[in-house]
């Protein structure tokens, strides 16, 4: 199966970054072609200065290697050995209006020591990470995702919801990092729902991603903005980077698994502000974001 869902991630990747390009209208992705340390690679592309996109990255890797011990026990595993592919997508845009985006999608297998699979299974989500409030388009966003997890379980969107709203918290802040969104992991082949549809399931979401997030672009590409707001986006960015370098656990795996670097950094944004001691004023569009931060809220009613 992971040579099938690899062809499948190089043919999205493939049409991602051709559309990115065409409604960017200036910039191009760069290719970088890597090998992992162990087995495999992966095609890293990135797109930077942009007239929409200030940076951005779609990439897809598939390798094989060994598990630290300390990968071991989060994965509640005795079996050191692995293979795993994936796309990760985060793109950050110029205009503050835009919000940026991540997803991913990823599959994983345990091989035991006669090279058997002994486990597999499939994860990933996507979500939304506003500067400035438009509940239309957030509605829009959550609305689009409930679609499709509709169609394979009439309780996977608020389970999926829930546990976006719990994985991306900044503990540390005590807010969340966007409005949330979808994410899911541990997807196995049970009676209820066999591999094969969690595969059809997480390719689905894949060829969709573009008309989830594009609508958005398109509506806030051309909305004039201060240099206020754009400091204001950068101070967000930070929370942004914060999470990824302290909370996230694909950016931690990639690390612990002696992963590439460049493209385990890739999803940072390309400028950030740690300004000290700073708060929005009371009743500012900036305030109105925090106060949805800090308490996720159900965006369908």
């Amino acid at each position: 199966m992971i040579s099938n869902f690899y062809n499948y991630l190089e043919n999205l990747q493939n049409t991602i970054t051709s559309k990115i390009e065409k409604i960017d209208g200036k910039s191009s992705f760069l290719e970088d072609l890597w090998d992992h340390h162990d087995s495999g690679g992966g095609r890293t592309r990135v797109i930077s200065n942009g007239n929409i996109f200030e940076k951005g990255g779609v990439n897809i890797s598939s390798i094989s290697g060994t598990l630290p011990k300390i990968m071991q026990s989060q994965l509640k595993t005795k079996n050191k050995n692995f293979s795993a592919c994936g796309l990760s997508i985060v793109f950050h845009p110029l205009n503050p209006m835009i919000p940026t985006v991540h997803f991913n999608i990823r599959y994983f297998e345990m091989i035991d020591l006669l090279g058997n699979k002994c486990d597999q299974w499939f994860g990933g989500g996507i979500d939304l990470s506003p500067y400035y409030i438009f509940e239309n388009d957030v509605i829009l966003f959550h609305k689009n995702c409930k679609e499709i997890c509709d169609k394979y379980g009439e309780n996977l969107y608020i389970e999926y919801k829930t546990k976006c709203d719990k994985y991306f918290w900044n503990s540390h802040r005590n807010e969340a990092r966007g409005v949330g969104g979808l994410f899911f992991d541990y997807l196995k082949d049970t009676p209820e729902k066999s591999l094969k549809e969690w595969n059809s399931f997480v390719k689905e979401l894949g060829d969709n991603f573009l008309k989830i997030y594009l609508p958005i672009v398109n509506k806030r590409k051309e909305m004039p903005f201060t240099k206020y707001e754009k400091m204001w986006q950068e101070i967000r960015r930070g929370r942004y980077a914060e999470f990824n370098l302290i909370h996230d656990k694909g950016t931690l795996f990639g690390i612990k698994t002696k992963g590439r670097i460049e493209s385990i950094m890739m999803s940072l944004p390309p400028t950030v502000r740690w300004q000290y001691n700073f708060f929005p004023n009371l009743g500012s569009k900036e305030e109105k974001l925090i106060s949805i931060l800090q308490k996720p809220k159900n965006w369908i009613k």
